[in-house]
C-alpha cells in the first residue's frame, strides 16, 4: 500500500494571500476557479466562479455514509486503533465529566490514515467533481469527520468565520477545493455551514483565536475583526449532499441547538502540482506554531519536525493521469 505523499518537490513561493505565478488557467479564459471538465455544467461553473461554492445534491449514497458512521463509532469506542489519527474533544466536554464513546469526540482528523474512512476520499462520484477544480492529478490533503455536539450552553459547538487557506502552507489556492458531505440532515438548528458568497475573490485575512467567554476548541481560528454584518448564506443539506468550496471563501458554522450530533465528512483536495510556501513571518505563522506544538506533545519535544513535514504526513495521492497504487474504494 502506497502511503507516501505526492512526492511534490518543496518549492518556496513568496506569496501568502493565495495568488502565485504558477496559477493553472482554464483554456476558457472567462473561468478562473474551475477547469474544463464535463462534470459541471456551464451554469454550475459560473455559479462557483461567482460565489466560491456549489452544492451537489445526493452525491454520496446512504450505504456509504452508513459505513463511515459505523467506522467512526468503532474508533470512538476504541475497538479500532488508527496510529497517527488525531481524535479531538469539544472544549465543553474536556472540561466536564467523562462522556463515553462517540459522544466524547467532536472531530477526528487525518482520516486518510484509516483505509475505511479514506474510502470517502476515493469515491469516483466525488473525485470526478474534484477534478473540475484541481485538475486530474489529485491529492487528499486535509481530512476529517466532524461530530458537532449538542451545545451545553457554552456555545463551544460553533466554529468562527474563517478561511481554510489560513491552515495550508501550499499554493496555488485556486487548485485547492474542499468537499464537505452531510452525513445527517444539516440545518440551521444543528449548526449548518454558513458561507459569505464571493469572498473567495478576496485575499487571505489575518486569523486568531476569537475572544469567547467559554473557551474555543483547539485550532479553531477566526478572522480578526470580522464584520458580522456581511451577508451570509446558510447551507441546509440532506444526507449525501456535498458542497465544494474554495479555500479563501469565508465560512463557519453555528451552535448545535438540537439534542443530536451533527455529522459530516470532508476532505480538502489539491493538485499534486501545488508547492509549499514558507509561512514564517506571515499571518499563517501562528497556526503553524500551534500545529507544531501539538505534534511535539504527541511525538516528543526533541523531535525535529516542520510544518511541511506534518502536511506531507497527512497527504495521500488519490488520482493521477497515470495509474497509481491500488487504494480502498469503499
Amino acid at each position: 500500500m502506497d502511503r507516501s505523499g505526492s512526492g511534490t518537490k518543496v518549492q518556496l513561493l513568496p506569496e501568502h494571500n493565495g495568488c502565485s505565478a504558477i496559477q493553472e488557467a482554464s483554456p476558457d479564459a472567462s473561468f478562473i476557479y474551475t477547469l474544463d471538465n464535463n462534470r459541471l455544467s456551464m451554469k454550475q461553473r459560473q455559479f462557483y466562479e461567482d460565489n466560491g461554492y456549489i452544492v451537489i445534491k445526493n452525491l454520496v449514497s446512504n450505504e456509504k455514509l452508513g459505513i463511515y458512521k459505523d467506522r467512526f463509532k468503532r474508533i470512538c469506542k476504541k475497538e479500532v486503533s488508527v496510529p497517527g489519527m488525531l481524535i479531538m474533544k469539544d472544549v465543553a466536554v474536556t472540561s466536564s465529566e467523562y462522556v463515553p464513546g462517540e459522544k466524547a469526540v467532536a472531530k477526528i482528523q487525518d482520516i486518510v490514515l484509516d483505509e475505511i474512512l479514506f474510502g470517502y476520499c476515493c469515491l469516483p462520484e466525488l473525485i470526478d467533481y474534484v477534478e473540475c477544480f484541481t485538475g486530474p492529478d489529485i491529492d487528499a490533503r486535509h481530512t476529517m469527520l466532524i461530530n458537532k455536539p449538542p451545545d451545553t450552553g457554552s456555545k463551544s459547538s460553533r466554529h468562527p468565520m474563517h478561511q481554510d487557506l489560513h491552515y495550508f502552507p501550499f499554493r496555488p489556492a485556486n487548485r485547492i477545493v474542499c468537499a464537505w458531505t452531510a452525513m445527517v440532515n444539516v440545518t440551521k438548528e444543528n449548526g449548518c455551514l454558513v458561507v459569505v458568497p464571493g469572498t473567495h475573490k478576496e485575499k487571505l485575512l489575518p486569523h486568531c483565536f476569537p475572544d469567547w467567554e467559554n473557551g474555543v476548541n483547539k485550532m479553531y481560528h477566526g478572522i480578526q475583526n470580522y464584520d458580522l454584518n456581511q451577508p451570509r448564506v446558510h447551507l441546509e443539506m440532506e444526507p449525501g449532499d456535498t458542497v465544494f468550496f474554495h479555500p479563501i471563501l469565508i465560512h463557519g458554522s453555528g451552535v448545535n441547538r438540537t439534542q443530536e450530533f451533527r455529522k459530516a465528512i470532508s476532505c480538502h483536495f489539491a493538485s499534486s502540482t501545488c508547492a509549499y510556501i514558507d509561512v514564517a513571518g506571515s499571518t499563517q505563522e501562528n497556526i503553524a506554531d500551534e500545529v507544531i506544538e501539538i505534534a511535539k506533545k504527541r511525538l516528543g519535544r526533541k523531535v525535529d519536525i516542520s510544518y511541511e513535514d506534518i502536511w506531507e504526513f497527512r497527504n495521500r495521492a488519490v488520482r493521477r493521469k497515470a495509474p497509481i497504487s491500488p487504494i480502498s474504494r469503499l
